[in-house]
Parts: C-alpha cells; sequence; structure tokens
C-alpha cells in the first residue's frame, strides 16, 4: 500500500513539474503554483525542475523492491 502512496505522489509531483515548466514557456501558469515565480523566473524554473527530479527519484525508490536488492548482495 504504501508503494502505491509513494508512486502516486512521485507522479503527481513529475506530472505537476513539467506541466508547469511547458505553461510557462507559453506564457501561462497553474494558478496554485504561481507562487514559484513571484520571486524571479530563475527560481521558478530552479523549483520546477527539482519538482520533476524530485518526483522522478520518489518513483524509483517507491518501485524498488529492496529485499531483492539486498538478497543479491
Amino acid at each position: 500500500m504504501k508503494t502505491g502512496i509513494w508512486s502516486l505522489i512521485g507522479f503527481a509531483l513529475f506530472i505537476l513539474g513539467f506541466v508547469a515548466i511547458i505553461l510557462s514557456f507559453i506564457g501561462a501558469k497553474l494558478s496554485f503554483l504561481a507562487w514559484m515565480d513571484s520571486s524571479s523566473a530563475l527560481i521558478g524554473l530552479i523549483i520546477k525542475l527539482l519538482m520533476i527530479v524530485g518526483g522522478a527519484v520518489i518513483i524509483v525508490l517507491a518501485r524498488t523492491d529492496w529485499e531483492e536488492e539486498n538478497s543479491e548482495a
């Protein structure tokens, strides 16, 4: 059950970050993520990239079978 929740959180972060970057390139914003660009566009871009990378890392860590990894070593 925890694997599913963490995977969902990772996918949500990844997709929200990706959509936010695409929309910022065309001049639109997601209203609940507009605070990211309030200080500067560079800070907003860095936060969005961190969302994408963080989401991918959470997905990989959640989908890894740690018992199998430990038994192979």
